[in-house]
């Protein structure tokens, strides 16, 4: 959808930024208890030899059930929501007065409430496709994750506000900057 793209967009803007993406990738590391929760759910060929989780892997397990999905977010998500409030909660310590925090799941892990405002970044269903084919990702696995989402309609209506990306990307810098003369 161009998440990543709109926060580097505010980090330069001096926006601070938190992606759960990142922080998703963390909980995971060799040695983290999220790891070896995943590998006594998932077993032992979701870790590789280096002791690293294998994404792909676990992706394909978990894309394909959703009771494995499920089990799963119950390992990672309540790790990732505890980062990223303590990173919001330091901001309002420091008096920040706008920070981002980018969730995929915002709505699906019912946790907008959290926010004072909500931004979709969106683009059209074959834009979206077509980057995602562009990370090599086969038509299945592309369709298993946006069914895995609410549909891109539903998530516009809930937003406060909308960031188009299928512009230029001087057109999605516009927007963002519009947007922070309205933050």
């Amino acid at each position: 959808m161009g998440k990543s793209t709109v926060a580097q967009l505010l980090e330069r803007r001096g926006v601070p930024v938190v992606d759960t993406d990142v922080l998703a990738r963390k909980v995971v590391e060799p040695g983290q208890p999220a790891l070896k929760e995943i590998q006594e759910m998932f077993g032992a060929a979701v870790i590789g030899p280096d002791g690293a989780l294998r994404r792909e892997e676990l992706a394909r397990r978990v894309f394909a059930s959703d009771m494995s999905r499920k089990q799963l977010e119950a390992i990672l998500h309540p790790r990732i929501r505890a980062l990223w409030q303590a990173q919001v909660d330091q901001w309002r310590k420091e008096g920040v007065r706008l920070g981002v925090v980018v969730i995929p799941l915002l709505f699906e892990t019912n946790v907008a409430r959290h926010f004072d405002k909500v931004v979709c970044v969106a683009c059209s269903a074959p834009a979206q496709q077509q980057r995602l084919a562009a990370r090599g990702w086969s038509p299945e696995q592309i369709q298993q994750r946006i069914g895995a989402q609410w549909p891109i309609e539903k998530k516009l209506t809930q937003a406060d506000f909308v960031i188009w990306t299928e512009g230029s990307p001087d057109i999605t810098m516009t927007q963002v900057d519009r947007l922070l003369t309205q933050a």
